[in-house]
Order: C-alpha cells, then structure tokens, then sequence
C-alpha cells in the first residue's frame, strides 16, 4: 500500500499501481458522523477540485465527500449500496468511495502527509 494523503475535510487518498486514486473518509470522519446508513457515489465523470463527488449520510448527519483533485472518476465502490455500515467498519479499506484519474498526477503531493493530518486532528481537537 502506498502512502496516505488528507485533505482538511477528512478525505484520505491512496494513489495506486495504475495511477489512479481511491479516496475515502478517514476514521475520524466516520466516528464524527457516527453509523452510516447511505451513501451516495458519484457518476463516473470528470470534476474540478472542490466539487461535491458524493454525500454520506449517518444517523447523525449527512456530509458532502469533495473532489481532493481535478480528475475523472473511474470506479464507485457498488458495495457501499448494500453495505453503507463498511464505512464505519473499515474506512480506509472496503469502505473507499471512488476512484479517478487525476488531471495533475503531481498534484497529489500538495495534499496533507500523515504528520500534517495529524496535526490537524490535534489542532481541532484543541480548539
């Protein structure tokens, strides 16, 4: 597996073998939200950086899931349809949401790095 990115709304990315990036939310996302029960994926479609890609709700909340990066989305992960609980059970494994192709590749690398969502995390906690 290589290595994780973040961005400040909780998404993780994962750029694999073949280029493409799957991205999820990260497990304080989905402790925040609580048990989710529905997800909405995206169209298998080019979006610009920001644009809402998908929606996750929870008994709690529902939240917007954004585009990290300029890219088409290649792949949903079906098993979300009938299996919302997987992201609270394994969010950064069989709870991903999507794949794409980023327009930039080299763009990854101005997401969070571990110790950069870390302290993130630390910050708001201390806020």
């Amino acid at each position: 597996m290589s290595e994780l990115r973040f961005t400040e709304d909780h998404e993780w990315l994962r750029v694999e073998a073949d280029g493409s990036i799957t991205v999820g939310i990260t497990a304080y996302a989905q402790n925040a939200l609580g048990d989710v029960v529905y997800v909405q994926l995206p169209e298998l479609q080019p979006y610009e950086k920001g644009a809402e890609a998908s929606t996750v709700e929870s008994v709690k909340a529902a939240s917007s899931v954004y585009m990290p990066l300029a890219g088409e989305v290649v792949a949903v992960n079906e098993g979300l349809n009938d299996s919302p609980e997987r992201v609270n059970e394994d969010p950064l494994g069989e709870g991903w949401f999507f794949r794409f192709r980023p327009a930039d590749a080299a763009a990854v690398s101005t997401l969070l790095d571990q110790d950069a969502y870390d302290r993130l995390l630390k910050a708001n906690a201390d806020a």
